[in-house]
């Protein structure tokens, strides 16, 4: 099976990565880390986590995309939905949008399952993330693959990647 890892950021993804890289999930033959979150305001706070992320695919050697940065279609996609909380109804949009997205992706270039890291942070629901994926990857196959969070700790402990004390949008900013 060819895989498209969809990735959030370098601290969140780091263990799946590793552990694709090292051929601990069965039947994955290929990969792909696709980093693709318009999400993610504002656009410096966009550059620093693809930077992040590029930064540990280039030292592992592991293949990675990034797809176009277009915040103006996110907020079409989430519109309406600005005032909800965290794992609310704007959270299930955003990940349909991106879902549907990456499954184009790999449609694209002969990948046959999705796979994602963006149920790992604790600013996220992970049977909300596995729902948006499956309604949205059609005819591409979804894993909801179970990573190892005690890797993905162990490697965010010993790295020293750029942190986000949020999710992403602008709407998840935290008042601090």
């Amino acid at each position: 099976m060819n895989l498209v890892l969809l990735s959030c950021c370098a601290p969140c993804s780091a263990g799946a990565i590793k552990q694709l890289y090292d051929g601990q999930i069965p039947d994955v033959d290929d990969f792909i880390v696709l980093f693709f979150n318009p999400n993610i305001f504002p656009a410096s706070e966009y550059q620093k986590r693809m930077a992040e992320q590029i930064k540990y695919c280039d030292a592992l050697g592991v293949k990675h995309a990034e797809l176009e940065y277009d915040h103006a279609a996110w907020r079409d996609a989430v519109a309406g939905l600005e005032a909800e909380p965290e794992r609310g109804a704007r959270c299930t949009a955003c990940f349909e949008f991106r879902f549907a997205r990456a499954a184009a992706f790999a449609r694209e270039y002969g990948y046959d399952a999705v796979a994602s890291v963006l149920g790992v942070s604790r600013h996220k629901d992970q049977a909300q993330v596995d729902r948006a994926a499956t309604a949205k990857c059609g005819d591409i196959c979804y894993l909801p693959i179970k990573w190892d969070e005690a890797l993905r700790q162990s490697i965010g402990r010993a790295s020293d990647f750029y942190r986000q004390n949020y999710c992403g949008c602008e709407f998840s900013i935290r008042k601090v």
